[in-house]
């Protein structure tokens, strides 16, 4: 008998876990695969881990745009390439086992489904079936990979984002389907190590739910290092029976016909939610995703959920704050509600995307006062020194109150400077207070204060 027993152990489950353990719970954890779940296996750690080749890879390509003198040729093993990022990615799971067992939380290896009365049947590789029952149960099972009905994915002609971290070749050509922050990712790297990328996104702007400024500008990068980029396209039909696949794609100017080696379908994600004894359960699903109520707990008193199973951003850092409130509330705590109006997002792609808030666009939709302030990184000296000059900061502010009502950033290493500007918006900071906020320089943050000065008619070196 425990406390809490948690059903998957990514960035959700393997941290609702540690802290129940840290407030005193016997908790015990249920994984059927690795510890640490899609997003350390399989998602953004062996993802970072690849990107970070890519970018090596480019650098020692344009050595000479930094005076150095290399003679010989420097090329992809993607071999390699790949066991650095499995390597990474077991690493990181190896340092979920060991926190798991510094606190105390009891390590279950199977496939779990839900019965009555908190009782949990977990099924392990062998077929054998073991019983467990719980106080509380906290569901955070993640997610997967959609598929689309004319490119179902076989793994070898149309893969899926697990098939893309480990491509035993590269190929000379991709199609990826979908711009959000799997597609342009993939879309980076696979052109970085030479193949002929075409990113087709149905939607009329790449990475779609990012500021549309910033859209357009990694749209400019992109084709810049020459990915084809698509907008407004509709992939209708697939034909995968010949040496390469052949995509027929609706565009605004009429069909067109892609051919390409392999294709990346990237068009979001599904939760896993199937077979867990819900429906028997009578647990209240909607549209794929479970019902909670502000505290992650569903209909049924005892069970809650957390992460990529609910309506909330499919983001990790999400699914952890999650899982803290959630446990801390069952302790009996009180911890502050999460604002979903402060998440962050960061997209890896080159230059890098990072944002919080609301856009340009949803701030005139829903008719609110602002003014926008825009500081390029091409006026930024540390930018010009590092030969990063591609992108801007663009901060939005209410008129009236003089508060940061949202932050958009595209640049290098931008996903390491929004933070700051979470920071600022959870405390209400003003715009003239982080205009008066001291910025080191020479720094690509000193981007934030000149955008802030910019939204004030202030701005020095612009």
């Amino acid at each position: 008998m425990y406390d809490i027993i948690v059903i998957g152990s990514g960035p959700g489950g393997y941290v609702a876990a540690i802290r129940a353990a840290q407030l005193g719970f016997k908790t015990a954890l249920i994984e059927r695969a690795e510890l640490g779940g899609i997003c350390l296996n399989w998602g953004c750690i062996p993802t970072k881990a690849l990107l970070k080749s890519a970018q090596a890879f480019y650098y020692s390509r344009h050595a000479a745009d930094y005076g150095l003198v290399f003679n010989g040729e420097v090329q992809p093993d993607i071999t390699q390439v790949v066991r650095r990022s499995r390597e990474v990615a077991a690493g990181m799971s190896k340092g979920v086992a060991y926190l798991l067992k510094k606190n105390g939380v009891s390590v279950i290896l199977g496939t779990a489904k839900l019965l009555q009365d908190k009782s949990v049947e977990v099924t392990d590789v062998q077929g054998g079936i073991s019983f467990y029952k719980a106080t509380y149960v906290v569901i955070a099972t993640g997610s997967r990979a959609r598929e689309l009905r004319v490119a179902p994915i076989d793994g070898e002609k149309i893969i899926g984002y697990r098939h893309a971290l480990v491509p035993k070749k590269l190929p000379g050509s991709m199609a990826i389907i979908g711009s959000g922050a799997i597609g342009s990712e993939f879309a980076y790297f696979y052109n970085s190590m030479g193949a002929k990328v075409t990113l087709i996104e149905f939607l009329d702007n790449i990475v779609p739910l990012e500021d549309e400024d910033v859209s357009a500008q990694l749209s400019r990068s992109f084709r810049k290092t020459g990915i084809k980029v698509m907008t407004s396209s509709e992939v209708t039909a697939v034909d995968t029976s010949g040496g390469v696949c052949k995509l027929t794609v609706q565009t605004k100017r009429g069909e067109e016909s892609i051919e390409a080696e392999q294709i990346l379908s990237a068009v979001g994600v599904v939760s896993n939610i199937e077979s867990l004894g819900l429906e028997e359960l009578g647990v209240i699903v909607d549209c794929g995703k479970i019902a909670v109520d502000e505290v992650y707990q569903t209909n049924v008193p005892g069970i809650y959920a957390i992460g990529d199973v609910l309506p909330t951003p499919a983001l990790a850092h999400v699914a952890s704050a999650e899982a803290i409130h959630c446990i801390e509330k069952i302790s009996g705590l009180n911890p502050p509600q999460l604002n979903y109006n402060n998440i962050p997002s960061c997209i890896y792609t080159a230059p890098e995307i990072a944002s919080v808030g609301i856009t340009e666009q949803m701030a005139r939709e829903k008719g609110l006062n602002c003014k926008v302030g825009k500081f390029p990184f091409s006026a930024s000296g540390k930018a010009a020194a590092a030969g990063e000059r591609d992108g801007f900061v663009k901060l939005i502010f209410d008129i009236d109150t003089d508060e940061l009502l949202g932050a958009h950033l595209i640049g290098a290493n931008v996903t390491e400077m929004i933070s700051g500007l979470v920071t600022s918006m959870n405390m209400r900071i003003k715009g003239k207070e982080i205009i008066h906020s001291i910025h080191p320089h020479p720094t690509m943050s000193e981007a934030i204060m000149e955008a802030a000065a910019a939204a004030y008619g202030e701005t020095i070196h612009l």
